[in-house]
This record gives C-alpha cells, sequence and structure tokens, in this order.
C-alpha cells in the first residue's frame, strides 16, 4: 500500500495550553501574571494590573504560587486581603454642590474654561472589549514611556476592561494638534469614574492640560451620575489637592521574607508604604503577622 507514513508523537510530549485563573475582572496564567519591578537594583514582584488598574483582586491560589517578594498595591476597599498603607485614593465627589461653587475651585475652573475656549473637546465611551494593545499604545505610548510602564501591564489594562466601559477625552487645538488624551474606567459597582492615565502635549504645558483633563473627567461623571471621580494615589501629587474633597485608603500586600533586602533598605517602598509589623499580613483584619512558610522563603530570590 502506497502512502505518506505518519510519525505520531507520544501524548505526553503535547503542551497543553497555559491554564486560565479568573476572579472579577482579572484573567491571568502563571506566564503572564507577574511583572519584574526594582528597588536600588532590588529585584521584586508585582502584577499586571498595577500602573493601570484600580482595585485589583487576588486569589489565595494567586498569593500562593507568586515567587517572593511579591507586591499587591490597590486591593479593593471590600476585599478580605490587605492592609491600608500610608497612601490613599484622591476622591472628587461630583454630585456636591460645594465642590463646584467653592471660591478658589470656581474662579480656577473659570481660568481653564477661558484657556481652552477655542479647543475642541470630545468625549467617547467605548466598550473595553473593543480596545487593543495597539490602541493603548497610540493613545498612551509616550505615556507609557516616561513613567515605566511595562507592555505586560499595558495588557493588563486590556484585560482588566474587557467587561466596563472605557472613557476617552480628548482635545485639539484650533490648528487641530492633538493636546491630550485622557482615559479612565467607568466602575459603576463602586460609583467611580477612574483616572487612569492622561497623555498630554508638552507643547502645551502653560495651559495645565493635566489638571483640565481632570475638570472635564469630574464633569462628565456628574452629568452621567457617577458620584466620585478617582484621581488615583495623591500623596507625590500635590495638583490634585485642587479636586480631593474625600479620601480613601489603600489597601496591598507585601509577601517577603523578613530578612530581604527589600524589607530592610530604609529607602524601600515598603518602609514608605508599610507598617513593620505588616509585612506578611495577608487578611485585612488578621490579629497578628501572617507566619511565613519555609515554601515561601524557599521561592525568596
Amino acid at each position: 500500500m502506497n502512502g505518506m507514513l505518519y510519525q505520531f508523537k507520544p501524548a505526553h510530549q503535547f503542551t497543553s495550553p497555559p491554564k486560565v485563573h479568573e476572579v472579577d475582572n482579572q484573567s491571568w496564567t502563571d506566564e503572564n501574571l507577574l511583572v519584574e519591578s526594582e528597588h536600588n537594583d532590588i529585584l521584586y514582584y508585582t502584577t499586571r494590573w498595577d500602573a493601570l488598574c484600580p482595585y485589583i483582586n487576588v486569589t489565595q491560589e494567586m498569593l500562593d504560587s507568586a515567587p517572593r517578594p511579591f507586591v499587591v498595591y490597590a486591593l479593593p476597599p471590600d476585599s478580605p486581603f490587605g492592609v491600608p498603607i500610608n497612601d490613599k485614593y484622591g476622591l472628587v465627589n461630583t454630585m456636591d454642590e460645594s465642590f463646584w461653587i467653592e471660591p478658589r475651585r470656581e474662579r480656577k475652573f473659570r481660568e481653564y474654561d477661558k484657556q481652552y475656549k477655542n479647543f475642541v473637546y470630545t468625549e467617547e465611551v467605548v466598550p473595553g472589549s473593543q480596545l487593543t494593545v495597539e490602541d493603548m499604545f497610540e493613545m498612551g505610548g509616550e505615556h507609557f514611556a516616561n513613567y515605566y510602564i511595562d507592555d505586560r501591564e499595558v495588557e493588563g489594562f486590556i484585560d482588566y476592561v474587557r467587561n466596563l466601559d472605557v472613557l476617552i477625552l480628548r482635545v485639539h487645538s484650533p490648528e487641530g494638534e492633538l493636546v491630550l488624551t485622557d482615559v479612565s474606567i467607568l466602575l459603576p459597582k463602586y460609583n467611580q469614574l477612574y483616572g487612569s492615565f492622561c497623555q498630554w502635549n508638552r507643547d502645551y504645558k502653560n495651559r495645565s492640560p493635566g489638571i483640565y483633563a481632570c475638570l472635564q473627567a469630574c464633569r462628565w461623571a456628574q452629568k452621567n451620575g457617577l458620584r466620585y471621580y478617582n484621581l488615583g494615589p495623591v500623596d507625590d501629587y500635590g495638583y490634585k489637592a485642587l479636586f480631593v474633597t474625600d479620601f480613601e485608603p489603600i489597601y496591598a500586600l507585601a509577601l517577603i521574607d523578613p530578612e530581604h533586602p527589600l524589607a530592610t533598605d530604609p529607602t524601600s517602598p515598603l518602609i514608605t508604604d508599610f507598617k513593620p509589623h505588616e509585612l506578611n499580613q495577608i487578611y485585612r483584619h488578621a490579629p497578628a503577622v501572617q507566619p511565613v512558610e519555609d515554601k515561601v522563603l524557599a521561592m525568596a530570590g
């Protein structure tokens, strides 16, 4: 009998697709969960949602599988995981009339409106499922490069918004030049609009485009029934004080060998953000520090 002789691989040689884990708005595999970060050349790990997304959920399975040091910022306020750190979210209560009529704010807002009087402002709500990584780099590539946002964190944003809507605000000059692109996530569960990033043209720095974007985002949230605009962490960003009406704790967790250099370096973000006894505390209301198991220490870098 003539024909081609096929050679079949043994079943054990076929690689199965990586297991996809899911929690709330997030999905991940063991291959794409982590992003490497460094402080003074000390390696530690964060998640792929760290840079651009709010309210990052974790599971015990995720915590068990991640190498150490592993740091997760911005856990949901209603999560059992994480402890309040030394930074906080700045919220704008857009439904509070006093926010809009406070004399200094009202004066500053009028000044910004006057500066942008002849500019073209547009707003667009896009289902997150329609966005691609290429779209993200078109809207924010310079911002990502300037703030060392990893490509995997951009992919994490696309994953996070699969079932959410995204607000895109743009401003063009009278000559048609793009002045700013501002991207926010609609979070109806928390009655919030979350500001993920704003990329703006440095040629217009004297017009404070980032602040103008915040103003327009606040107006959009009020007009569309979302009480709060979430400006993100506030401690390092003085300009946000113009807007903030409320503060919300930022919850985080850090799993690390207590003798690891990241836990002992006085300039470490862990020293800045966490109280010493809260390192390795997994649960928010735990009465004491969670023990670090031998298998965890074995994974420490």
